[in-house]
């Protein structure tokens, strides 16, 4: 029960607000220190609680998939070893601390999570794998053909986003209507995150969605979470 209160809360939260990190501690580690605690202890289990669907757009090598949301978790978490360390992580933190917590409830002892999830994973530019024999996952946009895309005359308005993400889902329409109001004034190009990593990593995206707004190739504004269409107009006038 208490599993799924958490789940209902996490999701709502998920929903309507942009994911932040909670404080560092021993066990929920920034990504280059998960990465080395990851090395350290090289046969421990990597558990990716994200949906297969977020787990096939790229994962961390090795790690398996049991979705914190699905129906089976515990059951699927049962063949692991309470007594040896485990490694946990999602997006951006929420799941993955809400499974975190709830692997110690039933008696995991050493479970270590990967603050910030995937979204700081990728930020801090370490490697993602779209299958477990290490094959790279690929980068999309390259670093030139997004400079192109944010030269202009018009102000150009980046919308970072992703298709799980409910918030981004939410702010599309808004920016659709504005890209044909505006149509003389701002050029509005839409890069979705798990398609792009190389240019998320560059522009250090760590939750969605993301607005980064240019004039003459330089970032004026820049904004994380949703916004009304109102609130997005006012920074473009």
């Amino acid at each position: 029960m208490k599993k799924y209160l958490l789940m209902n809360f996490l999701g709502l939260a998920i929903l309507f607000s942009s994911c932040s990190n909670g404080q560092l501690s021993k066990t929920n580690l920034a990504p280059e220190d998960f990465q080395k605690k990851m090395e350290e202890l090289s046969n421990a289990p990597v558990i990716d609680v994200r949906t297969p669907g977020e787990y096939s757009e790229g994962h961390i090598k090795y790690a398996v998939n049991i979705d914190w949301s699905g129906d089976n978790f515990d059951q699927q978490t049962e063949a692991l070893s309470k007594d040896e360390p485990l490694f946990v992580y999602c997006l951006s933190g929420g799941r993955s601390s809400a499974a975190v917590a709830h692997l110690k409830e039933i008696g995991f002892k050493e479970v270590y999570e990967l603050n910030g999830g995937i979204m700081r994973w990728k930020s801090a530019s370490l490697p993602l794998t779209t299958d477990a024999s290490g094959k790279p996952k690929a980068q999309g946009m390259s670093s030139e053909e997004f400079k192109k895309l944010t030269t202009s005359d018009k102000l150009v308005l980046v919308d970072v986003f992703a298709e799980w993400c409910g918030p981004c889902k939410k702010m599309a329409p808004s920016l659709e209507e504005i890209a044909k109001e505006m149509a003389d004034k701002v050029t509005i190009i839409r890069i979705d995150s798990d398609k792009n990593p190389l240019i998320s990593s560059e522009l250090g995206i760590e939750a969605l969605p993301t607005l980064i707004l240019y004039k003459d190739n330089k970032i004026i504004w820049h904004n994380i979470g949703f916004l009304s269409k109102e609130e997005i107009m006012e920074h473009l006038k």
